[in-house]
Parts: structure tokens; sequence; C-alpha cells
């Protein structure tokens, strides 16, 4: 009987065109297939198990990923979620945002361990009161990981509509909106509302600029204020981005940036996005948001690639 109503089950009807075209196939994929979009694969994000191997038992750091190759996605496609009705006023609910902090010249992304429970997860936590959901999540993700990070702007498929009197040639394809929206009660009585980014490392440029401002605002009480990252230059390419790094740079991790006696629990780690998958799998959807956030970035890259 299970089995019959799994068949029965009528399947969610697609979504209307969005505004923002969807990012040209990396493998020239049939018309309707998912993996077409990286921008629609946060669809894919409810509770597959990631298709790759477990990391080898070796102390050794795995190999890095070669920059700009996308991940192949899950076995198993799980479906969205359909749309849900409620109404919150605002002591019933708590907005939050989490980000995936890619090194783009490695392949590597940012993943906290749990010290005490072993557990691994992507930096996330509650905006502040009066704070921009992106601007809390790359805040948050400092806080939480020790790395300064920013959204990056993505040839997401979003169904947000363009600025109005904006000519056509002027509108960018990439956006730096949320990658996924996650629904969690907080109690039977509060609802949590996460917005998911896709965000970078700052480069060293930015870095030192941020550490002066640190210095400059720097108190007994707050020796290491957190200081807002600007955000990603419009028009630099994801290829020159990586030039920027030329020499093996390695991103700056801050000790000590997090704010209470929790999350000074948590150990942060640059991971290949591989293993970083692998680490994440026990988690509801976190190992998606890796893989879809990555082959988000390859797409832009080869969209730029292919501009003239």
């Amino acid at each position: 009987m299970r089995k019959l109503l799994l068949l029965l089950r009528p399947r969610p009807r697609p979504p209307d065109q969005p505004k923002h075209a969807p990012p040209p196939s990396l493998s020239a994929p049939a018309e309707n297939d998912v993996e077409a979009r990286a921008s629609a694969e946060p669809a894919m994000a409810a509770s597959a198990s990631p298709s790759t191997a477990p990391p080898p038992n070796n102390p050794t750091p795995s190999p890095a990923r070669p920059p700009f190759q996308p991940i192949p996605r899950s076995i198993t496609q799980p479906l969205p979620s359909l749309p849900a009705t409620g109404a919150f006023p605002s002591p019933r609910f708590v907005v939050a945002g989490g980000v995936a902090i890619f090194h783009l010249a490695s392949a590597r992304v940012v993943v906290c361990r749990h010290s005490l429970d072993g557990d691994w997860f992507l930096p996330k936590g509650r905006r502040d009161a009066g704070e921009e959901s992106r601007a809390g999540a790359e805040r948050e993700g400092f806080e939480e990981s020790g790395y300064r990070n920013r959204v990056l702007p993505l040839p997401l498929h979003t169904r947000q509509p363009v600025p109005y009197n904006v000519a056509e040639e002027a509108l960018s394809p990439f956006v730096a909106d949320p990658l996924l929206v996650q629904l969690l009660p907080v109690s039977g009585r509060c609802q949590y509302v996460l917005f998911w980014y896709v965000a970078e490392t700052v480069p060293p440029e930015v870095e030192a600029g941020l550490d002066r401002e640190m210095e400059e605002a720097a108190t007994g009480e707050n020796p290491t204020p957190y200081r807002v990252p600007p955000g990603y230059p419009e028009g630099l390419t994801l290829a020159a981005r990586v030039r920027l790094e030329e020499g093996g740079y390695e991103p700056v991790h801050h000790p000590n940036t997090a704010v209470d006696a929790e999350e000074a629990l948590y150990e942060s780690h640059l991971l290949p996005v591989e293993e970083a998958i692998y680490r994440l799998r026990r988690t509801s959807l976190q190992h998606e948001i890796v893989r879809c956030g990555w082959n988000a970035v390859c797409a832009r890259y080869e969209m730029e690639a292919q501009t003239p």
C-alpha cells in the first residue's frame, strides 16, 4: 500500500519562467535536466547521500580538486519542499543566515567541527536586529569559522524580478541572492528562517585593509571588532580573481572570533570540496549546499570563459 501511495502522489508542477535565465550547461544534457542549471540544484537539497567515496584514514591533507570542476550530483534526486503557508508575529520567528565559504584558487570550502561531539557543519547563525540577511550571514561565517568572507554573485535561477527601468544589456547575469531558504522549527511556537549563501574567502589586499580598520576600531572591551568586507567587485571575473592570489596564498584564519562559550568549541577546516561533502553527509542538506554552491561557481566560470 505504501508503494502504491508513493506512485499516486502528485508531482509538483514546474515553476513559471524566471526573470533570470539559467546558466548554460556544462555538459550539454537534456533541456529539462536539472544538472543543466547549477542554480536549480538547491531543489535537490533534501536528504540524498552524496556519491563521493569516504576520505582515506590518513592525517595527510587530501589533495585539492582542480579549480572550477563541477561535482556530479547524488545518485538520488530528492524533490524540493512544497510551498507552505504560515503567519508568525515578530516574537515567534527568527531570521538567520549561513554561508558555504569557498577558497576559489584551491577548490576548498570552510567547514566547522564541534570539538566535543565531533559534528561537522557549515557556519550559520541569527542576524542581529536591523542587520541585512546577507551581511548577517557573512558576519556569522566569520565569527564561527574565523575566515573573513563575502557573498559571491552567481548565475542563480531565481524568481526575483529584475530592477525596473534598467536596460537589459546593463543587467548582470550574476546575483548575490540566497542559494536556498530553509525553514526549521525552533520550538512548537517559533519558526527559524535560514537563508543560505555562497561566499568566498577575501583576497590579500582586502584582508590587509580590514586588519587596519579593525586595529583603528579596537577597544579594551572589544580588541577584535568585526569589520564588514567590501562586496565582490562588479566586472571581476573568477579567473582574474584567482590571479590575485598567485604564489600559493593561504586564506588567513583569525583565532578567537567566537562570541560565546558554545562557538568557542568550534574548530574550522578548509577542506577539498568533495571531502567536505562527505564530512557533511549526516546533516539534513548542508552537503548539497556545498555541492550546488560549488557547481554554481563553476557555471559562472564557464559563462565568463565563453564571453569574448
